[in-house]
């Protein structure tokens, strides 16, 4: 008690500190996450030092001590040894149509890998993957460790969201970020993402670090700073951490919104995906299997998962991954039948209205991000925490980039409900599509630059 005593005393030492741009020590910022956690420090003086963090930053040693004692400030995962060096799992900095870990976790688990996911749901304007698998009636993000290593035991991957002794300090510090303002700080955002990650104990992690107008961070140099600063800190805690930078502008693949999503990935399941999201696919993938040495080299992990794809393999174990976090056995099956009716099982928008183009030429640009707002206020997603989202809600991309299309052409259909599609809303939907001249077309990859640890 003493100690606590004394840490109350000096906490606001240690905000002067760091407001004065100082370097906090270890013993310093232990103090911190451990009066955050007891809640021994009032609400007040974290935000405080939320935002001198925010303000003044933190070196790679402040960072890497936030991290670590975020991550001991809970339960820190152990698993049987003979998982050593199977156990994977990848995190996404948040994006439009960003179904990515639904086709992933379980192509990786027919790698023979372990993924224990550890998931988040949607808040601004990108969409959550738990939100997504609750579009599926009867799937369960809640488990139990017991039920966590079972499911890990018997289908080799789930996605799940975080319990609450997973990183507790986390929970505290992120709802105050959101109040704050603080939200976008590199120390912060690394700390928040890879405390969670390395209390999955993990054996290596990928990051699909996004930039560009749908995106947290609009530019390449910053979402790279990013990057660098969660691949260095994941390295330093004994996780081989990669990155890859990646552009969020258009959706990813063709369907916004969370019934849609799950039925877009399960397409993808059955090796009859879009390009750009087997590309996300096979690189994250692709570069994982090569990090825990079960690839030879980038491109031959690529091709593995890419397999797992297009066999088959991966749509059965999420199948088997459905089943055991509580969808029927039935209903798992017919959702991966070969044609399945998705509309019998999943829900869909009393609604359905189709935009069409205003001229024509070809399609040069499509605006996520102004696709993603017009969701969210349609109900695709939440404002706050604990919101209820309609998973109906959501959008399909009729046309793709570089394609030529002719005046009056559907391009885009809106999945909408309660309340319904404004004349407002639709122009501005509108304006999310570029029509130009074909020799404006300007299409760059989709992986800009690998981050290797």
């Amino acid at each position: 008690m003493a100690h606590h005593e004394q840490s109350k005393a000096t906490f606001p030492e240690h905000i002067r500190k760091k407001r004065n741009g100082e370097q906090l020590s270890a013993g310093e910022i232990r103090d911190f996450v451990q009066g955050v956690k007891d809640k021994t420090i009032q609400e007040s003086q974290i935000g405080a030092m939320l935002m001198a963090i925010w303000l003044k930053g933190m070196v790679a040693e402040e960072t890497l001590a936030l991290t670590k004692e975020m991550m001991m400030s809970g339960e820190v995962m152990s698993w049987p040894a003979e998982w050593e060096g199977l156990m994977v799992d990848k995190h996404s900095t948040g994006g439009v149509g960003d179904k990515i870990s639904l086709v992933l976790a379980p192509a990786l688990a027919a790698c023979g890998c372990k993924v224990p996911m550890i998931s988040g749901r949607g808040l601004a304007h990108t969409g959550g993957t738990l939100d997504k698998l609750e579009s599926i009636p009867g799937f369960n993000v809640y488990q139990s460790v017991q039920q966590l290593h079972r499911i890990l035991e018997e289908v080799g991957c789930c996605i799940v969201g975080q319990t609450d002794n997973l990183v507790p300090a986390d929970k505290v510090m992120y709802a105050l970020r959101d109040v704050t303002s603080t939200v976008d700080s590199l120390p912060l955002i690394t700390g928040s993402i890879i405390s969670k990650k390395g209390a999955e104990s993990l054996s290596a992690l990928v990051l699909d670090v996004k930039f560009g107008n749908a995106a947290l961070y609009k530019d390449l140099g910053s979402a790279k700073s990013l990057a660098q600063s969660m691949v260095t800190v994941g390295n330093s805690l004994g996780i081989r951490t990669g990155a890859v930078l990646s552009r969020m502008n258009c959706p990813i693949g063709r369907c916004v919104g969370n019934t849609l999503e799950v039925m877009e990935s399960l397409e993808c399941l059955k090796g009859r995906g879009p390009d750009d999201i087997l590309e996300l696919v096979t690189s994250l993938g692709g570069l994982l299997l090569w990090m825990i040495g079960r690839a030879g080299s980038l491109d031959e992990g690529k091709k593995v998962i890419s397999t797992t794809l297009q066999n088959g393999a991966a749509l059965e174990k999420f199948q088997n991954m459905m089943i055991g976090q509580g969808v029927a056995s039935q209903i798992a099956a017919s959702l991966c039948s070969t044609n399945a009716d998705y509309y019998s099982i999943l829900r869909r928008a009393h609604y359905q209205t189709e935009l069409e183009t205003q001229g024509h030429g070809t399609v040069l640009d499509i605006d996520g991000m102004v696709i993603a707002q017009v969701l969210h206020r349609l109900g695709a997603g939440r404002s706050k925490a604990g919101d209820p989202v309609n998973h109906s809600v959501g959008a399909e991309l009729l046309v793709s980039l570089g394609q030529k299309v002719e005046k009056g052409q559907p391009w885009l259909r809106v999945h909408y409900e309660t309340p319904a599609l404004s004349a407002e809303q639709r122009l501005g939907l509108q304006g999310a599509l570029t029509l130009g001249p074909v020799d404006q077309l300007h299409t760059q990859p989709l992986v800009a630059e690998i981050i290797l640890p």
